[in-house]
């Protein structure tokens, strides 16, 4: 069984699909996912579809698109201690999109930190051109995972240090990022997960269409090649990676 540990189930592409999205994804054995959110609107939405699905879970998050919102006003007690949520995230550092707002940014960045150690809860990391900002802000007392990562040695180095786990996506696939490849190939196995991060980053063969849960496998054998590893082992492995990385996902076998 492969697990989608990164999969935005609330966006349009699974509007009124839901079912046929999750039938495809059973199809291919990826038997369970974890959603996401990236806008504060999805939330309470991102919750549903985990209490309504045994195998799928939600961590809650803010992107950095949003700098500038309150995140205690939708991260709040009752959400961060629902039995479904069992993360915060997505949260991170964008500078790709947009710089000229990093001050809001990384506050609301910080302030979903400390809610992450309050509740005793592991982060989904997105960094996009912000590797400085994010190391010296992931100064190693918060556990997590660094989602659909593409940044370079030198921060995978740091994070590993500091306990993180590495999420692989479509990209790795993708015939251009033979460098991620190669960071991949120097992550232990041990510390990596995989996800689709749909409806982005589909894999090759399906790049260019919109990306969803059952893609997740097409990254999978890539990552056995890398890592020189039966397909199934590797499954068993992730599973292991996953459960540790969020051990509230107690439905992991």
């Amino acid at each position: 069984m492969f697990i989608d540990t990164h999969c935005h189930l609330t966006d349009s592409y699974v509007t009124g699909d839901l079912d046929d999205v999750l039938a495809r994804a059973a199809a291919a054995d990826v038997g369970m996912m974890i959603c996401p959110t990236a806008d504060p609107t999805d939330i309470p939405g991102a919750i549903k579809i985990a209490e309504n699905h045994a195998n799928i879970w939600a961590t809650i998050g803010i992107h950095p698109e949003y700098a500038g919102v309150d995140a205690t006003q939708y991260l709040t007690a009752g959400v961060l201690t629902h039995p479904r949520v069992i993360g915060i995230g997505e949260i991170g550092l964008d500078y790709h999109e947009r710089n000229d707002n990093q001050a809001a940014q990384i506050k609301l960045f910080e302030q979903q930190l400390e809610l992450a150690k309050k509740y005793n809860l592991p982060v989904a990391v997105h960094t996009r051109d912000a590797e400085d900002d994010t190391a010296a802000i992931l100064t190693g007392d918060v556990r997590g995972v660094m989602h659909c990562f593409t940044s370079s040695w030198n921060l995978a180095k740091t994070m590993l240090d500091r306990g993180f786990y590495f999420s692989a996506s479509g990209i790795l696939t993708f015939k251009n990022a033979a460098e991620i490849r190669e960071t991949f190939a120097k992550i232990p196995i041990d510390r990596i997960v995989i996800e689709t991060d749909s409806p982005y980053c589909a894999p090759v063969p399906y790049r260019g269409k919109v990306c969803e849960p059952a893609f997740v496998v097409e990254t999978a054998h890539v990552l056995a090649q890398i890592h020189d590893l039966q397909l199934d082992k590797l499954a068993s492995i992730l599973a292991e990676n996953t459960k540790r990385l969020y051990p509230k996902c107690h439905a992991v076998s």
